[in-house]
């Protein structure tokens, strides 16, 4: 890797200065200084914040890119919106949105690439454009930044909470009553594939509403999120004792040649515009499989005017008692 390096002119936090050194975002700063890039006086340095002085030697450099090798796409993606600095699009179940280390089969960012979707680099050369993630199972709106600026500001939605997404699950029996779960969520220790509500976990909060429920007990909830927890909604409703339909992984039984994947559906985003400031809402059409499940287990009228997306919002509005 080819280093460069200055000397600190002025007292601050290193992502600051780095960035006005290098003319770079200070995403792609936090970048560089988290993957072990950056050294201040020869000593590895991985806190963002980290005091500078007056005469520091900061050396840093760029993770080398090893292409990849060609990989083919044999599938397409709905796209809900799209336009010059972002789009949304409706994740089919089984993509993986981005590569990691424990799946190396085809994503999301390889089929934006191969569409020749100009996308933003901030997140990294593996994470192009994705300013959130969906779990491989679960289907739904996904909004993907085209711009570096677009990708700062629809980040910075997520981190105040003027973007977010109601989600659909159809559950194996009923909740109580609508209303809040706040548990803390961090890694199972003994399956590193599963999370669970752990003292010292991140916090964690969810809204459910109880929308229908079935003669065979099966019941469809609205979901909202208020933090974005791996596998947070799926680990809540565990917490409650029930579990999607389709989630075998957190304890749901069923045959497995009925129900193929975890029910659960990003139904509804909204955010603000990265360059217009407008609200904008979006809707992604349920999946056929969950459809003909809903239909199955509930009256298709009475379910149709339920997930009525200009009210599902609405649901939310009075619940605040905790589970």
């Amino acid at each position: 890797m080819d280093k460069k390096s200055f000397i600190v002119k002025e007292i601050g936090r290193l992502d600051k200065i780095l960035a006005q050194e290098i003319i770079k975002s200070r995403n792609q700063v936090e970048q560089l200084i988290k993957e072990g890039l950056v050294t201040v006086n020869n000593k590895l340095v991985t806190k963002t914040g980290y005091k500078l002085s007056i005469g520091d030697t900061v050396e840093y450099s760029f993770k080398e890119v090893i292409p990849k090798e060609q990989v083919v796409v044999d599938f397409d993606v709905d796209i809900i919106y799209e336009d010059e600095v972002m789009m949304v699009i409706n994740k089919p179940s089984g993509l993986v949105v981005h590569p990691a280390p424990s799946h190396k089969g085809v994503t999301l960012v390889d089929w934006l690439k191969s569409k020749g979707i100009s996308l933003s680099t901030i997140a990294g050369e593996e994470r192009h454009g994705i300013v959130h993630r969906i779990d491989r199972d679960t289907t739904g709106a996904l909004v993907i930044a085209k711009t570096n600026e677009a990708h700062q500001k629809l980040s910075d939605q997520l981190r105040y909470k003027s973007m977010g997404r109601y989600y659909l699950a159809l559950i194996d029996y009923p909740l109580k009553d609508s209303g809040t779960v706040e548990k803390p969520i961090g890694r199972n220790r003994k399956n590193r594939f599963r999370m669970d509500i752990v003292s010292d976990g991140k916090y964690a909060k969810s809204a459910f509403y109880k929308i229908a429920k079935s003669d065979t007990n099966v019941e469809l909830v609205a979901v909202k999120l208020f933090t974005g927890r791996t596998h947070q909604i799926r680990v809540h409703l565990n917490s409650l004792g029930r579990h999607i339909l389709g989630d075998v992984l957190y304890g749901f039984k069923s045959k497995k040649d009925t129900i193929k994947r975890v029910l659960l559906h990003a139904y509804k985003l909204y955010l603000v515009h990265p360059v217009t400031n407008q609200q904008m809402e979006f809707v992604a059409p349920i999946f056929s499989d969950m459809q003909d499940i809903l239909y199955q287990q509930f009256n298709k009228g009475e379910i149709d005017e339920k997930i009525n997306p200009n009210i599902i919002n609405s649901y939310f509005d009075n619940i605040t008692n905790r589970m």
